[in-house]
């Protein structure tokens, strides 16, 4: 039998939810003895012992194989995790196509310092970033001319919708078609709102913003992937106020559309080493563009990023490299002490000590 492939959907405590590459067909006997069919294309896994062993963590987006399924059941284990593509930390999702960035021009009003804060945390995961402004129908046209320009300036020409005129919504599913697609952004900016209307039926749960505090409540609790009706995957994840930046400082002058601008017309800075700093000579970098002060800000918590890289110390590997008559192969390295058996010299102090 052909091993079955799957996309995990989400993850429930020790089980997982995988979507089937294909749907098969099960006959089963109802209550008045009749033959009915059932196509079944999800099954709830848990994982072989094999790979918790090895420390193979599985998460939302992987690619995995299924053995020995249960079609009554519906149960199936999972035996392989196929390679990565990538892997997002904050919210953990494998194998992302790109993350729509979804941000409300008003109700919570629209802040260039957060949403740079969120832009440049979506470039520095090296995936396409698709911007999407919400609640149009909020602002004029001269407003919202104003900000489409002033981000079209920042390298990220934004797309306009509304959730309740549904304005823009067809032109933004066709930007998701294929792949797995990402939704970040505040709470209260229209993310459940949004995905509801892309996949008719789901009914995301949807909150409100507080007036008090000008932002919305979390809604999602987890990630998890819903089909979208014309093709792709679309993960729902929680909203945050500040996402961590980790990134090298070497690397964080690729998080902004117009360092890259700027570095790619053949010329390079004095220095190989330039940071781009105010102080630093013939730098192709610094200069009046409108975010350089936030890419100096960034810039401060990069250097203490790389600074706690190198006082942490790096964890040994799961895997070991053994000699076999074909060659190198690998295989689990097994925890220090828990599965080694006790010598009799242990065994034997151990006694003694009992019996004193």
């Amino acid at each position: 039998m052909l091993a079955l492939k799957g996309t995990v959907l989400a993850v429930q405590a020790n089980f997982y939810r995988v979507r089937l590459d294909r749907a098969f067909r099960l006959e089963l006997l109802d209550e008045f003895g009749q033959n009915t069919s059932q196509l079944i294309d999800e099954l709830l896994c848990t994982r072989r012992a094999r790979l918790k062993k090895i420390g193979q963590q599985i998460c939302v987006g992987d690619r995995v194989t299924i053995e020995e399924p249960d079609w009554h059941g519906r149960r199936g284990a999972i035996s392989e995790v196929d390679p990565r593509r990538n892997l997002l930390d904050r919210p953990t999702v494998a194998n992302v196509d790109r993350i729509l960035l979804v941000f409300a021009l008003a109700e919570p009003n629209l802040d260039p310092h957060q949403l740079s804060r969120f832009l440049v945390k979506a470039e520095s995961t090296q995936v396409e970033v698709l911007l999407c402004l919400n609640k149009r129908d909020l602002v004029s046209d001269e407003v919202w001319q104003s900000w489409s320009d002033r981000l079209k300036s920042w390298g990220y020409p934004p797309v306009a919708i509304s959730t309740y005129t549904h304005e823009g919504i067809n032109e933004l599913a066709q930007h998701l078609q294929t792949g797995v697609t990402v939704v970040a952004g505040l709470s209260g900016v229209g993310k459940s709102s949004l995905i509801n209307l892309l996949i008719p039926n789901l009914q995301v749960r949807v909150g409100e913003v507080s007036q008090r505090l000008g932002h919305g409540r979390h809604t999602t609790r987890h990630v998890e992937l819903f089909a979208l009706p014309a093709g792709g995957y679309l993960a729902d994840t929680p909203g945050f106020m500040q996402p961590n930046l980790t990134v090298i400082p070497q690397e964080l002058a690729d998080c902004f559309p117009e360092a890259k601008q700027r570095l790619s017309a053949g010329d390079v800075c004095h220095f190989n080493n330039c940071l781009h700093r105010r102080d630093e000579p013939n730098c192709l970098v610094r200069g009046d563009w409108e975010r350089y002060e936030h890419y100096l800000a960034y810039l401060e918590e990069a250097i203490a990023y790389q600074q706690k890289l190198k006082n942490t110390t790096t964890a040994d590997s799961s895997l070991k490299v053994k000699d076999a008559s074909d060659g190198k192969q690998q295989e689990p390295r097994l925890l220090k002490k828990r599965y080694r058996r006790e010598s009799r010299r242990s065994e034997h102090q151990n006694l003694d000590e009992d019996l004193d």
